[in-house]
């Protein structure tokens, strides 16, 4: 299983951030999760959103340059150790991990996103230890 995850480049200036997320939300689209990496010209927004297919259509069309990548999700524990189990499967499988960020649902549930090097080898690493990944649905 995977997620969508839409990836925005907007330009390192200042107010570009707030531009892109009005016009996300003046479009209807609600971010459900949000991560961003800055380098010196330009950011990347991370978005997890309910209909990544129209949203990355959308935001192309506003003239904004977008990617969409399949991400793992998978629900965790509010205890010390959740992260790092997860994490310690994935390394033994061996997965490369290149970045992570969480966030909280609305029904109280936690969840990290994962971007690795091989979704399937990870996914079936974590099937194996007990661990779900979660789909698109399961996050909205």
């Amino acid at each position: 299983m995977s997620v969508k995850q839409i990836s925005v480049f907007i330009e390192n200036k200042k107010g570009a951030l707030a531009a892109c997320t009005r016009f996300i939300a003046d479009n209807g689209i609600n971010i459900r999760a949000l991560s961003i990496a800055d380098t010196q010209d330009f950011g990347i927004l991370r978005i997890i959103c309910d209909d990544p297919k129209q949203t990355d259509s959308i935001l192309k069309n506003g003239g904004y340059i977008t990617t969409v990548t399949d991400v793992l999700a998978t629900e965790i524990a509010d205890k010390p150790g959740s992260m790092a189990t997860i994490l310690e499967v994935l390394a033994d499988a061996p997965v490369i991990v290149e970045y992570t960020y969480a966030f909280l649902a609305p029904d109280g549930h936690a969840y990290m996103i994962f971007r690795v090097d091989d979704n399937a080898v990870a996914s079936a690493a974590l099937a194996g230890a007990g661990i779900k990944t979660a789909n698109q649905e399961d996050l909205f």
